[in-house]
């Protein structure tokens, strides 16, 4: 298993980040969902519509009051991405576990929405 973790930036002015809507949903860019699942941009879409790349939004609560965390599923790879309500990344961080597919249960999600809860 390979988990790696960066301390994110904000997003570049290339458009590459998230967009919180006032109808309480997220556009994230398929350019940066594509380059953490490792899959061509282009094809972010489609997978998306086919069930083939699965997400969750989880909401903070407490000492995360105001901040999300979008989880995106593709085979055998998880990319997180935290984020505050204007789009900015606070964390994001992406597991490949290797020759082993991810459980069943993660990729039957279709954007669920959850509260955090301190882990």
């Amino acid at each position: 298993m390979i988990d790696s973790r960066q301390q994110a930036e904000p997003p570049k002015p290339s458009g590459r980040g998230i967009a919180f809507s006032d109808d309480n949903t997220f556009l994230v860019d398929a350019e940066l969902i594509g380059e953490l699942l490792r899959v061509p941009a282009s094809r972010v879409p489609g997978l998306m519509r086919e069930g083939k790349v699965t997400s969750v939004c989880e909401r903070g609560i407490d000492e995360h009051a105001g901040e999300f965390r979008l989880s995106f599923f593709y085979r055998n790879r998880r990319a997180r991405l935290s984020t505050d309500l204007e789009g900015h990344i606070l964390r994001k961080s992406v597991i490949d576990f290797g020759n082993r597919p991810l459980p069943d249960a993660p990729n039957r999600f279709i954007t669920q929405h959850v509260d955090l809860q301190q882990r």
